[in-house]
């Protein structure tokens, strides 16, 4: 394994999308949403801890949920716990990480990727990732893994790239497009130049502070202003000083859509987002009904093309539904169309105003 190598597992969201068994207490990444005995950020962890050395696993997520990762991941350093005093969206946590490092090894090599997302093909994705990780070591560039589309999924962002490669199967990206309607996401499909935006980055230290250097600057001032104090007993309090001075933005939007030197990598890893409901039905084995179920005391009659998840204590009867969501948790039961489930986040704020945060 590769000393320079490194990985930021970004685990602070809350996952409301996946309301009612994602909590703000306890969020989809520490759930076994596909009842395979492992927590999507457990499955994450094991996925990198094959091509990256454990020590450089790092581990980017809210203060509340420190107690949780280390639970889950007992082989994890708790030093490489790093927590966010508030949610500042994703090029905050990308610079945290970024800037520590730099101070630890300035000849890092890091990949950034989220905590809750699937890959079935972990050969494939280890491979992937060691070119990346290859052609950022030796090309000044800010990668991304672009995912080729399977269909016009309006859930994911989109990568236009350029048609000819600069090295062997990476490109230059020509546009980044967010969640499309089904129209625009139809001809990006078919035209062949496009691809899914996996959130997955990889990059040297030094070429993404000097984006965060010219791009977004008023981060940059306040994590290298602190700086002297990562990696030692004070760090904690210069996040604590540093996080307010953020803005909330996005490492998609504040630079990997300006910055001059993006390029895409296009994959195929079997990956899903499971950003959502329903791509966890498109993940999960299927009864003849082309119903998915996660729950042992669940019986259907009648029903099809459902996602069903329940407990396992619970007998769930299900009759005459086609095409819905049925979660049945231990205080919340939702019964929701699928083509209305990304608006399951609207609802989640309705229960909040009538209802307070009992329930989130």
């Amino acid at each position: 394994m590769n000393k320079n190598h490194y990985v930021a597992i970004m685990a602070g969201g809350i996952g409301s999308r996946f309301w009612p068994m994602s909590r703000t207490e306890y969020p989809k990444q520490f759930l076994d949403i596909l009842n395979i005995g492992k927590t999507l950020i457990q499955s994450t962890y094991d996925r990198f801890a094959r091509f990256i050395p454990a020590e450089n696993i790092f581990v980017v997520t809210s203060d509340s949920y420190k107690k949780i990762v280390m639970e889950q991941l007992p082989n994890l350093n708790s030093s490489n716990i790093l927590c966010e005093p508030s949610r500042k969206n994703t090029a905050p946590c990308v610079a945290y990480i970024s800037y520590k490092l730099n101070q630890l090894n300035p000849d890092a090599n890091l990949i950034c990727a989220p905590a809750d997302h699937l890959i079935t093909d972990e050969t494939a994705f280890e491979n992937i990732c060691l070119d990346a990780l290859q052609f950022t070591s030796e090309i000044k560039a800010l990668l991304t893994l672009g995912i080729k589309p399977t269909n016009p999924n309006t859930g994911y962002g989109y990568i236009q790239y350029e048609p000819l490669a600069v090295s062997n199967n990476v490109y230059k990206v020509k546009t980044f497009t967010e969640k499309p309607d089904l129209e625009l996401a139809k001809t990006f499909v078919q035209s062949g130049d496009f691809l899914w935006n996996a959130g997955i980055f990889v990059w040297k230290i030094k070429n993404i502070i000097t984006a965060f250097e010219k791009l977004l600057p008023e981060i940059h001032e306040v994590f290298d202003a602190e700086k002297a104090f990562f990696n030692t007993d004070k760090e904690q309090e210069a996040i604590e000083r540093i996080y307010p001075q953020c803005v909330n933005i996005s490492i998609d939007y504040g630079i990997m859509e300006k910055a001059d030197n993006v390029y895409v990598f296009p994959a195929a890893f079997g990956w899903s987002d499971l950003g959502t409901w329903t791509s966890a039905y498109d993940t999960l084995e299927k009864d003849y009904l082309d119903n998915a179920v996660t729950g042992n005391n669940v019986i259907i009659i009648d029903a099809t093309k459902n996602m069903v998840h329940a407990d396992n204590q619970k007998l769930v009867l299900l009759q005459g539904l086609e095409d819905f969501i049925v979660v049945d948790t231990k205080d919340v039961l939702m019964i929701c169309k699928k083509e209305k489930e990304q608006e399951i986040k609207e609802y989640v704020a309705e229960i909040k105003r009538n209802k307070g945060d009992k329930y989130i």
